[in-house]
């Protein structure tokens, strides 16, 4: 069959064309973005903030199913949903009635009903009503947390299952059934070429088992081989003030929508579910192969590792150029910068000067930059500097019982972990 695709770039547009395409499907992917045709696989740009019903009638040319699979689940600019959730969809499901598809399967969330309680689940449950009052095949998927080693959603939460103390925010009670994103993907696969039998129909793609937060988070520690976590309760008041601080950052996965949205629940009744794959969905603990739990561990303690480190790397050069501005004694700095070959005119500056370069260095290891490895290499030099100049001018320093320069050799190591790291990450991307 040929099948259109939208939201194909995405994190579950992804899967699902891997799984068509492995069906032997022909898909038409549309995207924001123009990715790389393949066998089987043809992209088309489209944004449906801007294509026309027309448009997509021509698209549509051919093609017996559709699968919609774009959504945002944050608003930048305030119409996002309106666009992506809304209009967008609306011209395709017309078009598809005007070009006569066959199946329309629309993935949706979990929540977006009458009682939905975010912008985003408002949006999706009209879009939702909107399909299933046309006179076409369509089915609505209603995805719970999906899970998935690519995921953003699930980078951050085996992070958070990593860590040594595991914060549970108001006590961990919020009630969740995650799903793996190849059941539903293979859920996909299933109605694509259903026969009619779950037309008009809302299917809950949800895991066997609801479960609490509390749980869920020491089920996927326990996949990834972790003992069970000490853990610390975060009052209900400091979760929602904190997520006031995140909604600033551009990337970040939690605000007080995705918080109200957990405090409702995000449960369903998995049979449906069952019904179309013809098995029970997987259980968290399979959610992680244990040949991979290893690798996965190690990723998802990188995640908080490199953090910390960065911050204890970055009080180091804060600290030492506030001091060396003047909480150290002035003329002390002076008379070591003489021992060091210093002329006295000089001295102010490079005093003033190290110290600033210390701060601007502290500084932008905090910042999260794009490309990270010349500020790596950067320090590296700096450190290294310093320390031949102090073994050449001030050789009794590596006697020192304090280690000053001594302990410049575990600085150039943590920078050199962080150099290959950020080599890695770019080659990711």
């Amino acid at each position: 069959m040929k099948i259109l695709l939208t939201g194909a770039t995405g994190f579950i547009g992804s899967h699902l064309r891997q799984a068509l395409l492995g069906a032997g499907h022909t898909v038409l992917c549309v995207s924001r973005q123009l990715g790389r045709d393949s066998p089987g696989c043809h992209w088309v740009v489209a944004d449906f903030a801007h294509t026309s019903t027309t448009r997509w009638i021509e698209l549509l040319d051919g093609v017996g199913a559709v699968v919609n699979a774009a959504g945002v689940f944050r608003e930048r600019g305030g119409d996002a949903f309106a666009a992506v959730h809304g209009t967008g969809p609306r011209r395709l499901f017309a078009a598809c009635v005007h070009a006569g598809v066959r199946r329309v399967v629309q993935v949706s969330a979990l929540g977006a009903d009458a009682q939905a309680v975010s912008g985003f689940q408002r949006s999706k449950f009209a879009a939702d009503e909107h399909l299933l009052s046309l006179r076409l095949d369509a089915t609505v998927l209603q995805p719970s947390l999906v899970f998935g080693l690519d995921g953003a959603s699930a980078r951050v939460l085996l992070l958070w299952a990593s860590l040594p103390i595991v914060p549970l925010p108001a006590g961990g009670g919020q009630m969740v059934q995650p799903v793996h994103v190849q059941d539903l993907a293979d859920a996909v696969l299933a109605l694509v070429r259903a026969d009619g039998r779950w037309r008009g129909r809302r299917v809950a793609l949800v895991g066997p088992v609801s479960l609490s937060l509390r749980d869920y988070l020491g089920q996927l520690r326990g996949a990834l081989g972790l003992p069970a976590a000490r853990t610390v309760n975060v009052p209900a008041a400091c979760v929602r003030a904190s997520l006031r601080l995140a909604e600033r950052l551009p990337h970040a996965l939690l605000d007080r929508a995705a918080w109200q949205m957990l405090e409702r629940g995000n449960v369903g009744d998995a049979s449906a579910l069952a019904a179309v794959l013809g098995r029970l969905p997987r259980a968290v603990a399979r959610f992680i192969e244990p040949a991979h739990a290893d690798a996965v561990r190690r990723q998802a303690q990188l995640g908080w590792l490199v953090p910390l480190l960065r911050a204890a790397l970055a009080a180091v050069w804060i600290v030492t150029g506030i001091v060396s501005f003047g909480l150290y004694p002035v003329s002390d700095s002076y008379a070591l910068l003489q021992r060091a070959g210093v002329p006295a005119a000089w001295q102010p500056a490079a005093l003033y000067g190290a110290a600033a370069l210390d701060l601007l260095m502290g500084l932008l290891t905090l910042w999260p930059l794009r490309r990270q490895r010349w500020l790596w290499s950067a320090q590296i030099a700096l450190i290294v500097g310093y320390t031949l100049i102090i073994s050449w001018r001030l050789p009794e320093y590596w006697l020192h019982p304090y280690g000053p320069i001594t302990k410049n050799l575990p600085m150039l190591a943590l920078l050199v972990a962080l150099w290959v790291l950020a080599a890695r990450s770019c080659t990711r991307r």
